[in-house]
């Protein structure tokens, strides 16, 4: 991907394809396109103006992810609308989500994501896209260096009753074994408590290599996971009702070192200033490569409903 800061994903209109302005005319173009070679070229494609709805989209789904992944890991608040479909992360509209791959922090993660618009805001509520070799280009070299030596994430998760979210909903299952078979392969360390909460820690990278540019991009979450960037009022809040320990999610140096807060502001903030804007149109559909592309999401007023699917 270039780095250019006037980037923007691959539009694909029914005009430019070819076919009508129609779900079916969308499944016609991409029968008749290598999909994987347009996203290794473009990183992101942005399909307009075919009218995808949500009983629509089952249709054009398997022609764009290989096979639709469960959010197994998952650390935000999301509705499962159908088989491995999910709301946007349901956050209060007047914040903004900042820049992030989907999963870095985990042991795995989706290569693709897609996005389908089914009702636009009012106002706001774009989805900044960012090419993540250029977030970590752009980042002072203060942070790149203190960075490099990877990051350890922490994660409380309630038993069904508490701050955050629950082992259950973050696994989707209630059986302890599951969620145990699914750590296992991981290299997490984990332990459940006698409240029924488990504790997992990880050591991840906070960059990697692309599979196929070879590029080093920037990939991890250390700046949602800080709560530094919660801001200081909601820090004292959450303090006077969480004991530290029992904070849903957290964020060190793999060392064990804390990170300093203005670390991860900038790294926030440098995101979010260095991202293009997807002002979305109902029926968009939108398709990313999740390692090369940071997404985020624009505050927003009015009702808005973007759907998210994920893949291999």
């Amino acid at each position: 991907m270039s780095t250019r800061q006037d980037w923007a994903p691959k539009h694909i209109t029914p005009e430019h394809a070819g076919v009508q302005a129609t779900t079916l005319g969308l499944r016609e173009h991409l029968d008749s396109i290598d999909v994987k070679a347009l996203l290794e070229r473009h990183q992101a494609l942005l399909f307009r103006g075919f009218g995808v709805n949500e009983a629509a989209l089952a249709e054009v789904m398997p022609m764009l992810l290989p096979e639709r992944l469960a959010y197994i890991h998952g650390n935000t608040p999301r509705t499962k609308v159908g088989e491995n479909v999910y709301t946007s992360t349901e956050y209060p509209p007047e914040y903004a989500i900042s820049m992030h791959n989907e999963l870095s922090y985990a042991p795995a993660w989706p290569a693709r994501l897609l996005f389908c618009c089914v009702q636009p805001a009012a106002t706001g509520g774009a989805t900044p896209l960012l090419d993540s070799a250029r977030w970590l280009a752009e980042l002072d070299g203060s942070i790149r260096d203190a960075f490099s030596g990877g990051l350890c994430y922490r994660q409380y998760l309630h038993g069904g009753r508490g701050f955050g979210k629950s082992w259950q909903a973050t696994f989707e299952t209630d059986d302890r074994a599951e969620v145990e078979e699914l750590l296992a392969p991981t290299g997490a360390e984990w332990e459940w408590t006698t409240s029924n909460a488990l504790r997992t820690r990880h050591v991840r990278p906070s960059t990697i290599l692309h599979p196929v540019t070879g590029a080093e991009l920037w990939f991890n979450q250390a700046d949602q996971w800080h709560p530094a960037t919660l801001g200081e009022e909601t820090m004292g809040e959450l303090a006077s009702i969480v004991p530290a320990d029992q904070l849903p999610q957290s964020v060190t140096f793999a060392d064990g070192s804390p990170i300093p807060d203005e670390f991860v502001r900038e790294v926030r903030d440098q995101g979010l200033a260095l991202a293009v804007d997807v002002d979305w149109q109902r029926g968009d559909v939108l398709l990313i490569d999740n390692l090369a592309v940071a997404h985020g999401r624009r505050a927003f007023a009015g009702s808005r409903r973007v759907l998210v699917a994920m893949s291999h």
